[in-house]
């Protein structure tokens, strides 16, 4: 497995990696499938503000993707990222999103960084354990905030200093 910047031409791969997690999960309190204009946008985003927007590949076949922005919008919230890392499912248990966190980590603090946060799904525990064994620590959990599929869901926050 490599990791490399995203390329336009991954974006097919994208959405049919995120979109069953859109249409079918709780992973994401999202309800509306991506769509390839908005993957492209969201691409040339990142890179406008820098900030990278990653894939893990094998095979030159797609299996993740990463990237992280501004927690909130505004000069006072320079220093802290929200992430989002998507592993194929195929793909997950095998270090894909641990090598791609670590590549995530290691760009922010690159660029002065000081936390990474992570907005996790408290329905997502995996996710949850995934963070914790890379030092995300809980700071929140907000009841109720996320709603999908008619349920009113918890996000937990989590956070780790760079």
């Amino acid at each position: 497995m490599k990791v490399r910047p995203a390329k336009f031409s991954d974006i097919n791969e994208i959405v049919k990696i995120w979109n069953p997690y859109i249409k079918n999960t709780f992973v994401t309190f999202n309800c509306s499938e991506k769509t390839r204009e908005e993957v492209a946008a969201l691409i040339k985003d990142r890179r406008d503000s820098g900030h990278e927007f990653w894939v893990a590949h094998q095979d030159e076949k797609i299996i993740g993707f990463a990237s992280y922005d501004q927690l909130r919008r505004g000069v006072g919230y320079k220093y802290s990222m929200e992430h989002t890392i998507i592993v194929a499912e195929k793909y997950q248990s095998l270090g894909v999103g641990k090598n791609l966190m670590g590549i995530l980590c290691a760009h922010a603090k690159g660029r002065d960084v000081i936390s990474m946060w992570a907005g996790v799904s408290a329905l997502n525990i995996s996710a949850i354990k995934f963070h914790e064994e890379l030092e995300f620590k809980i700071v929140a959990r907000l009841p109720e905030v996320g709603y999908k599929f008619g349920t009113l869901v918890d996000l937990v926050l989590m956070r780790k200093l760079l």
